[in-house]
């Protein structure tokens, strides 16, 4: 199977954590994930030009799967640095309607060109009784009164179809990151209903809950190192009701300050000694 897509998530998902981890702020990230996609794109296409597919179902498997993932996702982290470099103001009513204008333009296109769609419909069905005609090369139908990009793209790597779940995936991806800088905190008293979770707060330094969340991440003790430091983050940030703002330049700080760079993991270690020991 060329490129099967469990190895292209692994290596697109490692080089996002390896970023997450990196990056000092997420329009670095945004733009160097977009260089890489671009550049993995580019590298697939040459191969898939130069050997071509052994069989059908594996030219299915690549258009239906493979390429509309490195698309959509080069889509999206392109979509977040436009809109990240142009955004007015890093907080206040300006920076709530600027991310409320995308969410809305991003709402209409779903509507005008996906939703009502015969191959919306057939794609969110799990449908595969059309994938040889969607998802194969040689099959687009100027009849069909497509987009007019479709005359743009490269007969010998495009079905048309395959960039249009690229567009489904990114869609869904820019949907769940707008909504994350319009609702930061995601509303803690829906996500926490038990009335005693109101009682739950962190009363340390913002540094100590950046410290300790960077520290599960190095450790892949979050679904198996699989999420990257933001959503991390914000599973701590709703939890415990605190805005951590740009992480990234905490971290940064964190690795060339005086003194032991991990003083709170440290402070954490001698606590837990100093606990055990009481019950001896």
């Amino acid at each position: 199977m060329k490129h099967p897509l469990p190895i292209i998530v692994a290596e697109i998902q490692k080089h996002e954590r390896k970023l997450s981890a990196e990056a000092p702020c997420f329009i670095d990230e945004a733009y160097k994930m977009t260089s890489y996609l671009q550049e993995l794109l580019r590298s697939v296409k040459e191969d898939v030009l130069k050997e071509g597919f052994s069989s059908k179902d594996e030219e299915i498997h690549f258009f239906k799967l493979v390429k509309p993932y490195i698309l959509g996702k080069l889509i999206y982290y392109n979509k977040v640095y436009r809109i990240e470099t142009a955004c007015p103001a890093s907080n206040g009513n300006l920076h709530q309607c600027y991310f409320g204008l995308q969410l809305r333009e991003l709402k209409q296109e779903y509507k005008e060109h996906i939703c009502n769609s015969e191959f919306y419909r057939y794609y969110s069905s799990g449908r595969t009784d059309r994938d040889e005609h969607y998802y194969t090369l040689g099959n687009i139908n100027y009849y069909d009164g497509l987009n007019s990009f479709v005359f743009e793209i490269d007969p010998n790597f495009s079905t048309y179809f395959d960039y249009k779940v690229a567009k489904i995936i990114a869609n869904e991806l820019i949907y769940n990151y707008l909504t994350t800088k319009l609702s930061p905190g995601l509303n803690p008293d829906v996500l926490l209903q038990d009335g005693d979770a109101k009682d739950i707060f962190w009363t340390q330094t913002k540094n100590a809950l950046i410290e300790l969340i960077y520290a599960l991440h190095a450790a892949d003790a979050v679904s198996h190192g699989k999420l990257g430091i933001r959503k991390i983050s914000m599973v701590f940030q709703i939890l415990f009701r605190v805005s951590l703002n740009d992480i990234h330049h905490s971290f940064h700080r964190m690795k060339t300050r005086a003194g032991s760079r991990t003083a709170f993991l440290d402070q954490l270690k001698i606590s837990l000694e100093e606990y055990m020991d009481k019950d001896l």
